[in-house]
């Protein structure tokens, strides 16, 4: 019987690439977004793989929608804890609003997503906890306090996760894209993304499709032993 995935924010961008890469290994995937619904039924009609809607800063609502996912596909395997926004101001400008959304969203989220699944992932003695952290969780950036915290934040919870997981067969292991090609990062001023792309050794965007496959491979038998780890995806530009 296939092994459940369950990709938060996994209708669109990166998600979607790991979405469909987890399905293409043989996962039956369960991919959550948050309101744009013509998005996540074509998402679905394309793909095949189903898509439940919750706001993953409610941690009822995660459980109730986590609850129904394994209803409808059986227990959770894998945890790709992708589902991300941001509210980007200069710290001096930044509200407590546009700080509390970033916070519930990126980094409540994963307690929200993992925690569910958690004792469940224990008692069959396997798990996989994947967090879609950033580089800018790694180095910092200008107008994003609330989002590098909370970037950050989610590498802590890997760490943690993975030294209290270790002995029931659960791995927590983080990935760190550098600057993608997405739809959002194509819609920025053409100017202002071959600025982004001189900052990069590689001299291109990453493709979500590279950021899937890292997915696919921490999510497999093969990578047990890896754990508490961060792979930074960005093209060679940031090192830790």
């Amino acid at each position: 019987m296939a092994r459940v995935a369950l990709v938060t924010g996994g209708s669109r961008g990166i998600g979607a690439a790991i979405s469909q890469a987890l399905k293409d290994a043989g996962y039956s995937v369960a991919a959550t977004y948050a309101g744009n619904d013509e998005a996540a039924a074509k998402f679905t009609d394309e793909t095949g793989i189903k898509t439940y809607k919750w706001n993953v800063a409610d941690y009822d609502e995660s459980k109730a929608g986590i609850a129904q996912v394994e209803a409808d596909l059986g227990p959770v395997d894998v945890v790709v804890a992708n589902a991300g926004i941001t509210r980007d101001a200069p710290f001096h400008k930044m509200t407590p609003e546009q700080w509390h959304q970033v916070v519930d969203t990126n980094l409540n989220g994963v307690f929200n997503t993992v925690h569910p699944v958690w004792p469940g992932m224990r008692e069959r003695k396997f798990g996989r906890i994947i967090v879609i952290s950033s580089i800018n969780g790694q180095k910092g950036q200008f107008a994003q306090v609330n989002y590098a915290a909370t970037k950050a934040g989610d590498l802590g919870i890997v760490k943690s996760l993975a030294q209290e997981g270790a002995r029931a067969g659960i791995t927590a292991n983080a990935i760190c894209p550098g600057y993608i090609g997405t739809d959002m990062v194509m819609a920025v001023p053409e100017k202002v993304r071959e600025s982004i792309i001189a900052q990069i050794p590689a001299g291109r965007l990453g493709e979500p499709e590279e950021i899937a496959r890292c997915v696919v491979f921490l999510a497999s038998e093969d990578s047990g032993f890896i754990n508490g780890s961060t792979i930074s995806a960005n093209g060679g530009q940031f090192f830790v």
